[in-house]
């Protein structure tokens, strides 16, 4: 077998045996789920059979507990009397109900599943329930009967095609509103989507989207996947956001997961059917230990049958694009890569590689692209494990692109170790430009993650308490100006420098102070932290504003120059000076890290000899710069007779970023 991933990374050559048996592991099971000539899409259809469906004379409900020994379902239909509804137990652990006359369920009805084990009695939510609701008395949460498959919503996204460079703005439904409150789908379409639009970002990954019983865990500890939040309205609203975002062209993409689920049981899938098993590893292999949540047995077929059909119906359903799948670093390895450094390819293909989970995740990208070839699938991985945005067919795992999750590392890293002086460029360089062979990957400075109570965000990092009282465009301060000027060259440097996608997440690209965080005890219950301030970037008085406008003009720059589409060369790095320079798509890219030198009369390296302008600088006005670089000068680049280098000769202040491009 010749697997092309070996020819694109001929170091994994030594791992040969492993590729094959990878490949072979996802071709195998994928027989074995579809037969010879069957499709994952026609097998990935749990949610059209089980859950609650309206038939011609009533209503259908399925359920798969094979631990069950007997299965009611009650509700508001029949007053909550537990056992006054029973189900057919048919086989291989399936039961049903069909609901006629008297017993007829209506839509908005509450209903749970009653599973009996032996002695015990065990209230459940359906496992394919599409809304779940906290009730307001008790605080407990059942299952709504909902018309998420079948409310006849119509959609007009015909032909809508996937952002072939994502410009990602990662955001979150609940914390979009600037009001003290959890926000709705309806405000974000009318009020956000318009905002991210302007900025000119072409792509949303909507956090949070899948039911989760504590709003603060972000999202990531779902009980109920096929169901949308309830708290941001009902699910019609969810597919007039996505409808809408098509219409603004912009790409849509859920932040799914599928790495663990929440341990309750009263909510979520955990214990179903009495049985620790149905879903999860047995004893300490089910539970997560840093997250304290349940952990998938992805090497059972009902299993990988319940989260395909996931992925499916959030694109069926809802009209998803894609998904940013998270924790795939947790799912890849038995220890969950904690406090593992990953320092040499042997480690990714040793005891420690959780190979069920790796076919799960390549069945997921053939389930995904077969339904959709433009879909997106992006991979949250910290551990670098090759192959991973390699096409399945050549051996790798199928994801289109994998998140660098080690440059906002890099950002922090350098920020909080180094003086200004003493950072090193030939390390940013290498650690900015180093990626897997024939991969492609998404940069960002920062995401939610380092937004969080806990952590800071960039622009706090830079500018801390100064923020609180020298954000005012009248107002004087050093700090404020470092910062401002470092937010703006890390975010092009990064932007130019990593990847084939780029991605932001909600308001950092104008600064958000502080942090983020959820109403909680010890808190007092508040949303302070937990809203976006846009009112800050857009009442004219604060330098907030600089910062939004610079990063709208480096989007727009990243698009028009097609600056994602290939990589830097020609790269010219001086240490002593903290100066970088690169080209890219015959663009000139400058960068003078220096905390105080200016250089008068610096030789910048370019392609072609020919006449140059400013097209960008960071340090205009407007951006909140000091107009240190005139933008009308025209710059002649010629070669240099002493070294044959081509290039011309200019002014780089400290601190700025400047972007020349060839005159036609």
């Amino acid at each position: 077998m010749a697997l092309k991933i070996l020819k694109i990374d001929p170091y994994l050559e030594p791992h040969k045996e492993d590729l094959e048996k990878r490949y072979k592991s996802y071709v195998s099971k994928k027989a074995e789920l579809v037969g010879k000539n069957g499709s994952l899409s026609s097998f990935a259809n749990g949610y059209k059979f089980f859950g609650i469906h309206p038939t011609e004379k009533g209503w259908v409900y399925r359920e798969w507990a094979p631990g069950a020994d007997e299965m009611y379902l009650t509700g508001d239909f029949n007053k909550w009397d537990l056992k006054a509804c029973p189900m057919k137990k048919l086989e291989n652990g399936v039961f049903e109900v069909e609901l006629r006359g008297k017993k007829k369920l209506k839509l908005g009805d509450r209903i749970q599943a009653v599973v009996v084990r032996g002695d015990e009695v065990l209230r459940r939510i359906p496992t394919y329930a599409t809304r779940v609701e906290q009730n307001k008395e008790d605080n407990s949460w059942c299952a709504v009967v909902n018309d998420a498959l079948y409310d006849g919503f119509e959609w007009t996204d015909d032909g809508f095609k996937p952002a072939t460079t994502p410009f990602i703005y990662e955001c979150h439904i609940g914390m979009a509103q600037e009001k003290y409150d959890v926000g709705s789908y309806k405000e974000f379409t009318e009020g956000i989507l318009p905002k991210i639009k302007k900025l000119g970002y072409n792509t949303i990954q909507i956090m949070a989207i899948m039911e989760h019983p504590y709003y603060g865990s972000f999202g990531y500890q779902v009980s109920n996947f096929f169901a949308a939040s309830s708290r941001f309205g009902p699910s019609k609203d969810l597919k007039e956001l996505v409808n809408t975002a098509h219409k603004m062209g912009i790409t849509v993409l859920l932040d799914v997961v599928h790495s663990h689920a929440v341990k309750n049981t009263n909510e979520g899938l955990n214990m179903f059917d009495g049985t620790e098993y149905q879903f999860f590893h047995e004893g300490g292999k089910g539970n997560h230990p840093a997250w304290d949540t349940k952990l998938f047995n992805y090497g059972k077929n009902e299993v990988i049958h319940f989260l395909l059909s996931n992925l499916k119906f959030w694109m069926e359903t809802y009209h998803f694009d894609g998904f940013r799948f998270d924790g795939v670093t947790s799912m890849l390895y038995h220890d969950h890569g904690l406090g593992s450094a990953f320092v040499n390819y042997g480690m990714y293909f040793s005891m420690n590689t959780d190979t069920e989970a790796v076919t799960y995740l390549q069945l997921a990208n053939d389930l995904i692209h077969e339904i959709n070839p433009k879909a997106v699938t992006i991979a949250e991985d910290m551990s670098g494990m090759p192959g991973m945005c390699i096409k399945l067919k050549d051996g790798g795992i199928g994801f289109d692109y994998r998140l660098a999750m080690g440059v906002p590392d890099l950002w922090i890293k350098m920020i909080k170790e180094y003086s200004d002086d003493n950072w090193d460029m030939y390390k940013l360089w290498y650690e900015l430009t180093g990626c897997r062979p024939g991969e492609k990957s998404v940069g960002y400075c920062e995401s939610h993650d380092q937004a969080l109570v806990g952590d800071k965000t960039l622009i706090f990092r830079l500018c801390d308490s100064e923020m609180y009282w020298s954000m005012n465009k009248a107002s004087n301060s050093m700090i404020i100006d470092r910062g401002i000027a470092l937010h703006k060259m890390i975010r092009l440097l990064t932007s130019t420098l990593v990847g084939e996608g780029y991605l932001n997440f909600m308001g950092n690209e104008f600064g958000h102070p502080e942090w983020i965080d959820f109403p909680r005890e010890g808190n007092g219950w508040s949303y302070h932290y937990c809203r976006r301030q846009w009112s800050l970037a857009e009442n004219g008085l604060l330098r907030y504003e600089y910062l939004r406008d610079f990063d709208v003009a480096m989007i727009k720059l990243l698009k028009k120059e097609r600056l994602m589409s290939k990589k830097a060369v020609s790269q010219w790095i001086h240490n002593d000076d903290k100066v970088i320079m690169y080209t890219k798509n015959k663009l000139a890219f400058t960068f003078n890290f220096h905390p105080t030198k200016s250089f008068n009369g610096y030789f910048v390296p370019v392609e072609e000899e020919g006449t140059y302008s400013v097209v960008m600088s960071s340090d205009d006005e407007a951006f909140g710069g000091f107009n240190r670089v005139d933008k009308t000068y025209k710059y002649v680049a010629e070669k240099r007779k002493d070294d044959g280098r081509i290039g011309f000769y200019c002014y780089l202040p400290n601190r700025s970023a400047i972007v020349f491009k060839k005159d036609k």
